[in-house]
């Protein structure tokens, strides 16, 4: 069976893609979220889950918060580093979100506004802080004041994936991993046998 399985940090990350997916992957290429409880328990399971993972015709995308970790690429060599190990390295990206998800949120404003309901932020989308929010401290911060509150995790995230900008590009790590699931879905069409098999 062709299929993209991601694991995740935390279920936000799944609820964002959940309603993303679709409007990406075509049809015949499968795909299963695998959400773990946090980052620690991403890195101490991903070893086992890579090498127990029964279908060959898998390919995974690991996708992290950089949260507090000094730089993106630290983190992202520690997991392709457990990938590595589990024998699954020509299988498996890393994709981290710097850093934090929430900054693929205020790369687009109208995504959020549509989401939420809330009004007027798309005007704001040219300030300083919205036009690369790879690098702000604490976005999920910025995203609750700036929706008054009105953002939650998990449904907040559900909501705004189904009108994200695939074409956005303010954030390098949500352009990432748009061309990391493109990616992944190519190298899944071009391998032989049934979608159902």
């Amino acid at each position: 069976m062709k299929e993209l399985v991601f694991l995740l940090e935390e279920a936000s990350a799944g609820a964002m893609l959940e309603s993303l997916l679709p409007r990406i992957l075509q049809p015949g290429i499968r795909h299963r979220l695998i959400v773990f409880e946090g980052k620690q328990d991403l890195e101490k399971q991903l070893h086992r889950r890579l090498r127990s993972y029964l279908n060959p015709q898998a390919r995974f995308i690991v996708l992290r918060d950089q949260d507090c970790a000094p730089d993106c690429a630290t983190v992202k060599a520690k997991l392709l580093d457990i990938c590595h190990h589990a024998e699954a390295a020509g299988r498996a990206l890393v994709r981290i979100a710097c850093k934090e998800l929430e900054a693929f949120y205020l790369a687009d404003l109208h995504a959020v506004e549509q989401a939420l309901g809330v009004t007027k932020l798309v005007s704001r989308q040219g300030n300083a802080l919205f036009r690369s929010p790879d690098r702000l401290g604490n976005p999920s911060k910025e995203l609750e004041k700036l929706t008054s509150g009105l953002y939650q995790k998990v449904s907040g995230s559900r909501a705004i994936g189904e009108w994200l900008d695939l074409a956005n590009e303010r954030s390098p790590s949500f352009r990432n991993l748009v061309a990391g699931i493109r990616r992944m879905e190519a190298e899944l069409l071009v391998l032989p046998g049934s979608s159902d098999a």
